[in-house]
């Protein structure tokens, strides 16, 4: 029996289906991957953001599985109907109008009601516009944080941003294309015109684009470009930089203290900044002060 298929025995000792969160590309059909489609053509039900969206995916790649519309506007009673599906011993998929779903897409009650009743929920990995991103912009990945689609009003906006501005995390952002350059000019007035920022616009179609610079550089580029404001967008800004008044943190004194036990205080900053990421000036100021 195909896995998609199988049913599973709850701790309730029934027999249950399987939700499978699918994701699905976010432009190039080529990034859909096998195993994505396998899980689509075997499932009993497809749960879609947009049905009539997701046609055009389905058709090219003969997946023939009847599809229900659930987005944000679903009401319970869909999520009831979902589940007692699921419960029967039908496995389902979740897809979003494309890349992966619950990452600012709808299904998060689906999923969250599915594993309180016991049902096992299995991601089927893919694309991701946020990962996708990050991975070819050029700032710090080691730490970011995903914070979805900014306010819609300009005061709202940077009051929320405002709250951003000292966090030292790469910062990810969506953005509807008729607010990016509004969105960018508050970005330029909370963090500063010198923050590094990318705009990495339809990424895996025709008109992709990935452009960085300072904040005050990207507004002039998506101001001199109305073809820059169309499209699905995402806005990553570098992390704040620390100030020059503030301590180093805990991992970065503790790298500092086993380095200055065998080497001298310009080498171990020099190799603790390659570790670390902090500044090597930073680092041996740190040091010269604990004399």
């Amino acid at each position: 029996m195909n896995p998609s298929s199988a049913p599973f025995s709850s701790p309730s000792g029934k027999l249950s289906g399987t939700l499978y969160v699918v994701a699905t590309p976010i432009g190039n059909l080529a990034d859909m991957v096998p195993r994505a489609v396998e899980t689509l053509q075997s499932v009993a039900l497809i749960a879609a953001e947009d049905t009539r969206h997701s046609a055009r995916l389905l058709s090219h790649f003969s997946i023939s599985t009847p599809c229900v519309p659930y987005h944000d506007h679903s009401d319970e009673r869909r999520t009831d109907d979902l589940l007692q599906r699921l419960t029967g011993g039908e496995s389902l998929a979740l897809i979003s109008d494309a890349g992966t779903p619950l990452v600012s897409d709808p299904g998060y009650r689906l999923v969250r009601a599915a594993r309180q009743s016991g049902i096992p929920v299995v991601p089927i990995p893919g694309a991701c516009a946020l990962t996708a991103a990050l991975s070819a912009s050029g700032l710090a990945s080691d730490r970011f944080s995903f914070e979805g689609f900014p306010p819609a009003k300009t005061n709202a906006r940077r009051n929320w941003l405002d709250a951003l501005a000292g966090d030292r995390r790469t910062l990810i952002f969506y953005e509807a294309p008729h607010r990016v350059l509004a969105c960018l000019q508050d970005m330029e007035a909370v963090f500063g015109p010198e923050r590094e920022a990318v705009l990495a616009r339809e990424l895996t179609k025709t008109f992709e684009t990935i452009q960085g610079g300072p904040l005050a550089e990207l507004v002039e580029f998506v101001a001199g470009d109305s073809n820059q404001q169309r499209g699905e967008i995402v806005l990553l800004v570098a992390g704040a930089p620390a100030r020059a008044d503030e301590g180093l943190d805990a991992e970065a004194e503790r790298v500092m203290g086993i380095l200055l036990e065998d080497l001298p205080v310009k080498q171990a900053a020099a190799l603790a900044a390659r570790i670390t990421g902090v500044k090597k000036n930073a680092l041996y100021q740190w040091a010269i002060d604990q004399k």
